[in-house]
């Protein structure tokens, strides 16, 4: 349990540091880095080694259909059209993570019908599409999200205003 928080927090520092990096970028996205953070850590524990496998890609577990939703982001000035130009973006964590925030933009809503779009909701849209994120999530990413979340209680991940 210790090694999870710590990792958690390690994993939740690196995604803080990250969107501090950015903040002059964007100052309108969505997902709080903190719900960022539990994202990555329910999804795959930010395991941060170069993956694809299952139709998924990178720390978040991003499928192409995701990354193109979310703008077809690209790393330097590869095309999008290039064969790797998803691998590439969705395995770096800064363009991840920019993915999520447009996807979240397009996708964002209330999945859970508390009346507050929150990082509740923005996992369960990620793990369950725009489309399906009204349907069941597994226990395993529930708790994972929820332990997460639970441990950084003192920041309100309810709204990234």
């Amino acid at each position: 349990m210790a090694v999870n928080k710590l990792c958690c927090t390690l994993a939740i520092g690196a995604l803080l540091c990250l969107g501090f990096a950015a903040l002059i970028q964007a100052q309108d996205k969505p997902v709080t880095d903190v719900c960022l953070g539990c994202i990555c850590e329910a999804i795959s524990g930010c395991n941060q080694t170069r993956y694809c496998g299952g139709g998924v890609c990178g720390l978040f577990r991003i499928t192409w259909a995701y990354w193109a939703d979310g703008g077809k982001l690209t790393l330097g000035n590869e095309s999008p059209q290039s064969e790797d130009a998803y691998a590439n973006c969705v395995n770096d964590p800064y363009c991840a993570a920019n993915t999520i925030q447009n996807y979240m933009t397009k996708f964002g809503q209330d999945c859970n019908g508390d009346n507050a779009i929150d990082c509740y909701d923005f996992a369960a849209i990620h793990k369950l599409g725009g489309y399906g994120c009204k349907g069941e999530l597994s226990y395993q990413y529930q708790t994972q999200l929820t332990n997460c979340l639970n441990s950084f209680q003192q920041i309100d991940v309810r709204s990234s205003k």
